[in-house]
């Protein structure tokens, strides 16, 4: 498309001339260019260039039906650019204001200009702006003067403009109104120009076809112009449809050069057409344009010796059409696979596709290239045709003399180039390799052979993929010759190969060209087998060694190729491995198949095969009786080697070889690898493969030939494994580990440990003990860890005791250390004995309104607070969460520092209990401490709970030996407390019992400890339990520092724990509401009075006992 002229490349854009007053012509362009759609301007410097314009028409078209007039080609040259830079549509004369208004010599120039300028645009029929330049805004032009200047210039009274460029307020406006009227003039002028050329074809006035397609064409430009473009589509059409009627008709040129002209016009309505189709986003219509327009010029060849003229015709149509596609800015989406088109002739989805007409503008372009070498090699013999005086001839030998100089494989890989990225980025792999493949065949035949080569490679990755042999075939045919080409014998081998092994038809009839590789049939197969072994063999005096004199494996330069399980040498050489059991014992000897199987046409001797094991020890040689083998084959530094009869692989055979293995260590035994030596120089590593699991050949999968297995045994074929398991020898030594239960945290624990000799005496030897971390984590080797660290551990290693009795202070220090670290001191979680919990508790009946706890912040301090001035309770409870019975002989809580002691009181009874209590597994020991603050601290350490326990012994717990049994001491510091002076306390007054049917008072006292006023709201529930007589609900108000008591009698409805009627208060200032808890709202109703006594306890107390 870029050979086209931008004129045709581009929609027309009107033209402006404008003349006079240069120095603004600058500031008018530049608006004009800045509007949409833009206008062109052409700027005169003065009025004496207008006769420019004046030029007559040619009588060929000022008089098309003379019959004497020359046609001179269907389209004028030049027309359609003569009509965009040279022809305008609107004529802007710009006259100075003192040179309307002046003296009368400036009005005479005036209208002197304006005479020349009518003479001009009359006969083009240019329209004619006339533009007053205010040089200062107080010009005043008299209206007579404004009459006698239009009447003058003969043009309506809005096509005279005032224009002042001074007034930087209004220029904006100005500038704009004035390209409004050029707009409107403009598009004016084209609307004639096209009903002026309209009524030419209208009347069919015209004796030649030619010129009635000239028209048509000339009133689509108009429409463009003026931007319809629907006028323009339809006059397109009616010019290309003539065009096909002078075809074998117009006798005005020589036949050749007639085809050329009809097959450009063709051309470029054909572009005009698909552009304007495209634009408006008719994708399909646009394909299905292009469709019929290729398909009614392809026959149209002309004669044998300008056939490449026509191939080149086609290419740039397939060219020029997907450029047109792909810069389309409509997006090509959501075309279905469906079959579109015509049901004549329908096409296919790809036909939407830029990247199709690419591949095919190639296609043809090599078309052309072939077609013109054979004409020109003939024209430069002289033997071509007879050189009769014919113009068609001098224009042939013309076209071939510029084709010439140029290179048509540079423009066909840049196709195929961009036909290929186009079909990658739309994930179409199989269209984008075929135009890969075409890439690489240009640059192979340009001698580009290393850029050919890598393409082919890729290339040839899919076709093994897709498995399209044939293909293949052709592609590897490239690379086998690249490779000759650049003296790598390695990859030459490899692919001849991979050629001799694939699975192509054996019908010698079929005719295809395949490139270097030759017929794609077993013959073939079979010459390129001879050929690759006759190379690896080093035989001498054929033909074919010496077409490949360079490709030679020597001593020096060994040839070595690996084939795995996804390489395409699979198909040459496939190597299977059997073990015939699944364990072994150490030391005993096992069956193993090692099987081999070739689809190379021919049979191959194989020298020598290396089986590799994982354990070098086990690898074995297998030789040919067959071949006399060299110093550096029977030199196999100390491995097995085994003789077999022959070593003969024939085509999809197996080759089964059985033998026996043994091996000394334990664990997994697996082959490896097997090594095949092919000649003197070449050797071939096939990764072992497992008959269970090893996968088909891709490319032989469907083909027609016997199956059969790796081994003879079905059940191998189905479930051998080229691994083996080596069992563990018997153990020596046996090791027990005993302990009679579990270890407490803090307490002195035995572990024995038994070493026992089962085989053998042990005279030395190292015992090392892990540890394992009960959190999850592995086993620690005590080498593994860090250097020894008493305090970054949890275990400590406190003596040895020997089997005879003796302790570590029997053993040397040094020992004692060793012993110590590899023992390690390991560090693993803490064990706790049971887990600790401890809450706090107010007195009974009594609530204080701690502010703290009305509105918690979140993410702030959440330790509990505690009243100032008043005595709290805190229960600390101990459980038994071990498995063993527990004794428990004191719980204290012990204090830090004097502070404090200071800052508070802890009260409790004895630490040490008279006899330990028992506390079996589950089971909770509580006790209770009195906490009491007088100081004003914002945070009180209330200290450390601590715990003296061991585990119960049993019946030697009444013995006297338990009191040499440590006690194990176990800690946990209590946290923090906040203080606060509560402003308000609430307490409940009851009997601490109360009697079925007796009734009692129950007094509510609210204390005010603040210097304010206390606004109180409160109210008292009824009880199903208790009849009450008293105020329910009220408001009051409490004196600073003073107390408020509410009184309410009530009498008991039922015995055993009730719940007294529940009291709640708000007090207004804070907006806060409480109330007591259940259990101190909670009293005992005997049925009837009970009777107490005195009873002395243990401990020297006294205790209350309830009697009947």
């Amino acid at each position: 498309m870029e050979e086209y002229p931008e004129e045709l490349r581009t929609p027309p854009v009107a033209l402006i001339s404008v003349v006079g007053c240069p120095e603004l012509h600058s500031q008018i362009s530049a608006h004009l260019h800045s509007e949409q759609p833009p206008t062109n301007t052409l700027a005169l410097p003065d009025f004496s260039k207008i006769s420019l314009f004046s030029k007559k028409k040619k009588d060929s078209e000022s008089n098309p039906t003379s019959p004497h007039s020359s046609i001179g080609g269907i389209l004028k040259r030049d027309w359609l650019l003569k009509h965009r830079t040279k022809i305008p549509a609107v004529l802007v004369a710009l006259f100075r204001s003192e040179h309307v208004s002046g003296d009368p010599a400036h009005w005479l120039q005036v209208c002197s200009d304006l005479d020349s300028i009518k003479n001009v645009v009359r006969a083009k029929n240019i329209k004619l702006v006339i533009v007053v330049v205010h040089s200062d805004a107080h010009d005043d032009i008299s209206e007579d003067r404004m009459i006698a200047l239009r009447k003058r210039a003969e043009v309506d009274s809005k096509y005279v403009v005032i224009f002042n460029p001074d007034d930087t307020s209004e220029l904006k406006q100005s500038l704009s109104r004035l390209g409004s009227t050029f707009a409107e003039l403009a598009n004016t002028y084209y609307r004639d120009e096209g009903r002026r050329i309209k009524t030419r074809i209208d009347k069919k006035n015209s004796n030649a076809i030619e010129l009635n397609i000239r028209y048509c064409f000339k009133v689509a430009v108009y429409a463009e112009f003026r931007r319809d473009w629907v006028e323009a589509l339809r006059f397109y059409e009616d010019a290309y449809h003539t065009l096909r009627e002078i075809v074998g008709v117009s006798t005005r040129l020589p036949a050749v050069q007639r085809l050329v002209e009809i097959k450009t016009i063709a051309e470029q309505v054909h572009f005009k057409i698909s552009t304007l189709l495209l634009h408006s986003g008719k994708i399909i219509e646009a394909v299905t344009w292009f469709h019929q327009h290729q398909a009614s010029y392809r026959k149209m060849v002309g004669p044998p010796e300008a056939i490449f003229l026509h191939y080149e015709w086609m290419s740039r149509q397939f060219l020029v059409f997907g450029e047109l596609l792909e810069t389309s800015s409509k997006t090509i989406q959501g075309i279905s696979s469906i079959v579109i088109g015509s049901s004549g002739k329908p096409f296919s989805e790809w036909e939407c596709y830029p990247a199709y007409y690419y591949q095919l503008a190639a296609h043809y372009l090599k078309e052309k290239r072939s077609t013109f070498e054979v004409f020109a090699r003939l024209l430069e013999q002289g033997d071509a045709f007879a050189m009769l005086p014919l113009t068609d001839e001098e224009y042939i030998s013309y076209a071939v003399s510029e084709g010439k100089r140029f290179r048509d494989s540079i423009e066909i890989i840049a196709l195929l180039k961009k036909a290929y990225e186009l079909y990658s980025s739309l994930k179409v792999h199989r269209m984008g390799s075929f135009c890969g493949f075409q890439i690489a065949k240009e640059h192979y035949a340009e001698g580009d052979v290393s850029n050919a080569k890598k393409i082919f490679g890729g290339i040839a990755s899919l076709y093994r993929q897709e498995g399209w042999v044939t293909l293949l075939w052709e592609v590897l045919g490239y690379l086998r010759e690249c490779s000759r080409k650049n003296g790598s014998v390695k990859d030459f081998v490899e692919y001849s190969l991979e050629m001799a092994a694939l699975p192509v038809s054996s019908d010698t009839d079929v005719q295809r060209d395949c490139g270097p590789a030759g017929p794609a049939n077993l013959m073939q197969r079979i010459s390129i087998h001879k050929e690759v072994f006759e190379i690896i063999g080093e035989v001498s005096g054929s033909a074919s060694i010496e077409d490949t004199c360079d490709m030679k494996i020597t001593k020096e330069k060994p040839l070595h190729l690996e084939i795995d399980i996804v390489s395409p040498l699979r198909l040459v050489l496939l190597a299977s491995v059997a073990f015939h059991e699944q364990t072994i014992k150490p030391g005993s000897s096992a069956s193993i198949t090692v099987s081999l199987l070739s689809q190379l046409p021919g049979t191959i001797e194989i020298e020598k095969l290396e089986i590799h094991f994982n354990q070098s020890d086990c690898n074995f040689f297998i030789v040919n009786a067959q071949i006399p083998q060299s110093a550096e084959v029977n030199d196999v530094q100390g491995h097995r080697v085994e003789i077999a009869p022959s070593l003969l692989l024939a085509s999809n055979k197996w080759l089964r070889l059985t033998y026996e293995i043994k091996s000394d260590q334990s664990g997994k035994l697996e082959c490896l690898s097997v090594i095949a030596k092919l000649g003197p120089h070449l050797t071939i590593c096939c990764r072992a493969e497992s008959p269970a699991s090893m996968s088909d050949l891709p490319l032989w999968k469907f083909e027609d030939r016997v199956q059969t297995f790796p081994v003879k045994d079905p059940v191998l074929a189905l479930s051998g494994q080229k691994a083996s398991q080596v069992e563990e020898p018997d153990p020596e030594v046996d090791l027990h580990l005993g302990a009679s239960g579990p270890a407490l945290v803090g307490e002195i624990f035995m572990v024995p440990v038994t070493v026992v000799s089962k085989g053998h005496a042990v005279y030395s030897g190292e015992l090392k003990i892990n540890l394992v971390d009960v959190r999850g984590g592995g086993l620690f080797s005590p080498r593994e860890t860090e250097p020894f660290s008493m305090d970054s551990h949890h275990v400590e290693l406190l003596g040895i005791s020997g089997p005879e009795g003796e302790d570590e202070s029997q053993l040397d220090s040094d020992d004692i250390k060793r012993i110590q670290q590899s023992f390690g001191l390991i560090s693993v979680p803490f064990l706790q004995n049971g887990d600790s919990c401890h809450h706090h508790m107010l007195p009974i009946r009594q609530v204080p309104l701690l502010l703290s706890r009305i509105k918690e912040v979140p993410d702030s301090d959440q330790s509990a607070s505690l009243p100032l001035n008043e005595t709290n309770i805190l229960i600390v409870s101990a459980k038994n969460c071990s498995e063993v019975p527990l004794r428990l002989k004191s719980m204290s809580i012990d204090v830090e520092d004097d502070a404090t002691e200071r800052a508070c009181s802890i009260r409790h009874g004895d630490e040490d209990f008279t006899s330990p209590a028992l506390l079996v597994p589950g089971e909770e020991f509580k006790k209770v401490f009195s906490v009491i603050s007088d100081n004003n601290i914002s945070k009180l350490s209330l200290g450390t709970v601590c715990l003296r326990w061991r585990r119960d012994l049993g019946i030697e717990e009444q013995s006297d030996s338990s009191g040499t049994v440590p006690w194990v001491v176990s800690e946990q510091k209590l946290p923090d407390v906040k203080m606060e002076l509560p402003p308000l306390i609430v307490s409940l007054e009851c009997p601490p019992y109360a009697i079925l049917g007796d009734p009692f008072t129950y007094y509510v006292k609210i204390r005010n400890q603040t210097q304010l006023l206390q606004e109180i709201k409160f109210s008292l529930g009824d009880a199903q339990s208790f009849v009450l007589s008293g105020c329910h609900n009220d408001i009051f108000f409490v004196l600073p520092k003073s107390d408020h008591v509410l009184s309410y009698n009530l009498v008991p409805l039922a015995s055993g724990m009730q719940q007294l009627p529940r009291f709640t208060m708000t007090a207004v200032r804070y907006s806060a509401g409480f109330q007591p808890s259940i259990s101190a709202s909670s009293v005992f109703v005997f049925p009837s009075k009970p009777h107490f006594e005195m009873a002395a306890s243990s401990n020297n107390g006294v205790k209350l006992v309830a009697t009947e």
